[in-house]
């Protein structure tokens, strides 16, 4: 156990991220676990909102300017489908002041097509029929992740993927849809990227099938602008991209995924956009 102990340490860098759970979920957030028994904030997203090799991601550095207990339920390479089909981080946001809902890829949810993780949305378990009926020719075992599964597919057919894209589009507005009016009204929307919410065709995009989050467009935010009070726009800026993983906190091991992940400095700018808005809406007279 004590060598476990250690590995697990060394795999994670030096930063602690105090994992607790609440009420019934099943899935390990990033603590320590803050109390519900007060006014609280929640936030809903994947691996930017979790912090992952963050000493202070941007829900802690909104809980210290608000000085209002911020429940992160950011969970690594999440999509919707683990927030939306668990039971009590739905009843917890729902009992939030606000809830910000970090805007997340139509890429790693369960829809006609294929199957994913309940809790790891980025594990490929199974393809359906009807995928399987438009790729014949792929072997569908030999895909572990999403990833993996979307580039198969798009290698082997760029014209029939279009189709794969636009079930992907269909199921993740009909499963955000769903997941705002279980949270209610007192809910913002995050779009924290470093790509610009627009229209533009993914595939126009230089990360193309890396590009998060993946096949979102500006027309489908707005489809889901009734159901919010807010859409924040946190684009990090050209100086904060710059500073790549200046204070980041990871093992050498991870030096190539950390450098593609959004640092400190764009943190620090979404917290400063989200505590405007959060001040306009929650303060104003």
């Amino acid at each position: 156990m004590g060598t476990q102990m250690r590995q697990d340490s060394i795999d994670m860098g030096d930063l602690s991220y105090s994992p607790c759970r609440y009420g019934n979920s099943r899935i390990l957030f990033r603590g320590p676990r803050r109390p519900l028994d007060r006014p609280y904030l929640a936030f809903i997203g994947g691996t930017e909102t979790y912090g992952k090799f963050i000493e202070k991601p941007f829900p802690t550095l909104v809980e210290t300017a608000l000085r209002q207990p911020c429940v992160n339920f950011g969970c690594l390479n999440a999509g919707i489908d683990a927030f939306a089909n668990d039971p009590t981080i739905m009843e917890i946001c729902n009992g939030a002041d606000m809830t910000v809902v970090q805007v997340l890829g139509a890429n790693n949810l369960s829809n006609r097509f294929y199957s994913v993780h309940p809790r790891r949305n980025d594990r490929f378990l199974r393809a359906a029929t009807v995928l399987q009926a438009i790729y014949p020719e792929v072997e569908f075992n030999d895909c572990a992740f999403t990833g993996q599964l979307l580039a198969r597919l798009f290698e082997t057919s760029p014209d029939r993927f279009d189709i794969v894209v636009h079930e992907l589009r269909q199921a993740w507005l009909a499963r955000m849809q769903t997941m705002l009016r279980q949270i209610g009204p007192n809910c913002m929307l995050l779009w924290f990227s470093d790509e610009p919410l627009d229209n533009a065709d993914w595939v126009a995009r230089p990360a193309q099938l890396r590009a998060a989050p993946l096949f979102i467009t500006a027309s489908m935010i707005d489809t889901l602008r009734p159901l919010v009070r807010a859409v924040v726009t946190a684009i990090p800026s050209e100086q904060a991209l710059a500073q790549g993983t200046m204070g980041m906190q990871y093992p050498p091991s991870q030096q190539s995924v950390a450098a593609e992940m959004l640092g400190v400095r764009c943190h620090v700018e979404a917290a400063s956009k989200l505590v405007m808005a959060l001040r306009d809406d929650m303060f104003s007279i």
